[in-house]
């Protein structure tokens, strides 16, 4: 296995790329279109499911058992619950998080014969009307609306505009790179994932260098509303290592630099033997981590294995800030995760190719423990 060298020029110019495509769960097809547009660019094989994730092919020595990455590049959102005989909208959200954070957020509403722009608001949004009522009115999504810059002013104009129930709105991300490396953005879950995993992609063809079994650049578009990588992987994929974020929080062991290795989530532990796999890596390789458990969380590796897959998971984190708000990470974390996948896709399988068809005792992995 080589320490391959990460074009971090090239991951950051493709995050923002990322993040200027909408992609609220449920209307990615744009963000899907980008993501095969880089695959071609980069020479990646891929195919696209029934559903619309994409699934990659790095070729290797052997064709199986193969294992698979995995990002989801779907994002939060909301989408018209309501129109208002006041001309404005009432949203519920997609995917879970706070109004609050939706507060004075620009965004996208997207009809079925064109998008206009809008902001989602309070129902109390003037200071100089309702004076101190702003800082006592209840929160939620029943106490917010969307304001479109439109002329409207009643049902009907909504109705003349196009505007129905159901219809998606997309938040804006507003990203903003520092001279220090620190990354402002909404959407950073998990848009920075599918960059770095893209980045990693790019320096395995670039080295050429021989991997020893297929591996599989897996890009989901539902894991924010609990599907995710359910049904997207190849039947022989025998391992998967899932990348998302981490959260910085207070009681958390997570940081904005290096790589966090979560241990368990909300799910339960992860696989022992695949995880220590990736710990192992980071030792070998110095590339900075540390470990965390995360209690009130589940990613594209929990809905794998709720839907039945026999298969050995792990995940991978960059550390977050404010997750499912407005989000930062640092490019450290990026720059490491990449090189850590970039080694991962070199690795050989826990499991011996001869071993995998095999009787009783074939499941017997590689490493200690």
């Amino acid at each position: 296995m080589k320490h391959l060298r990460i074009d971090t020029e090239y991951l950051l110019d493709i995050l923002l790329k990322l993040l200027f495509t909408p992609s609220p769960a449920g209307y990615t097809d744009r963000v899907v279109h980008l993501v095969c547009e880089e695959l071609e660019r980069l020479d990646v094989p891929f195919e696209l499911t029934r559903r619309g994730a994409i699934r990659a092919t790095l070729k290797g020595e052997a064709a199986r058992p193969n294992k698979a990455i995995v990002a989801h590049i779907d994002t939060l959102g909301a989408m018209v619950k309501a129109l208002k005989p006041n001309g404005r909208l009432q949203l519920v959200p997609v995917g879970h998080w706070n109004s609050r954070f939706a507060e004075g957020a620009r965004c996208t509403l997207f009809t079925d014969i064109g998008q206009h722009r809008g902001t989602i608001l309070p129902m109390k949004a003037s200071g100089h009307t309702f004076g101190p009522e702003i800082d006592k009115q209840e929160g939620g999504w029943d106490y917010v609306e969307f304001r479109i810059d439109e002329r409207v002013f009643n049902l009907q104009d909504l109705l003349q505009l196009g505007v129905h129930v159901g219809d998606f709105v997309a938040i804006d991300t507003s990203p903003e790179i520092t001279a220090t490396g620190f990354i402002n953005s909404r959407h950073l879950d998990d848009k920075a994932g599918a960059a770095l995993l893209l980045a990693a992609v790019k320096a395995v063809k670039e080295s050429k260098v021989k991997l020893p079994v297929d591996c599989h650049p897996l890009f989901t578009i539902s894991e924010e509303v609990g599907s995710g990588a359910s049904a997207a992987l190849h039947k022989d994929v025998a391992e998967m290592l899932t990348i998302d974020n981490g959260t910085t929080a207070p009681g958390q062991n997570s940081s904005e630099f290096g790589a966090t290795i979560c241990m368990a989530d909300m799910g339960g532990p992860f696989d022992y033997h695949l995880t220590h796999r990736i710990i192992q890596i980071c030792q070998e390789f110095q590339i900075p981590h540390q470990r965390d458990v995360f209690k009130y969380y589940r990613s594209d590796s929990a809905a794998a294995l709720e839907a039945g897959n026999d298969v050995r998971t792990a995940l991978v984190t960059f550390g977050i800030d404010a997750s499912h708000g407005y989000e930062r990470i640092h490019q450290e974390a990026l720059e490491s995760l990449a090189e850590l996948v970039a080694i991962y896709m070199q690795s050989p399988p826990l499991y011996a190719r001869d071993r995998f068809e095999m009787g009783p005792r074939a499941g017997f992995p590689t490493v200690p423990g």
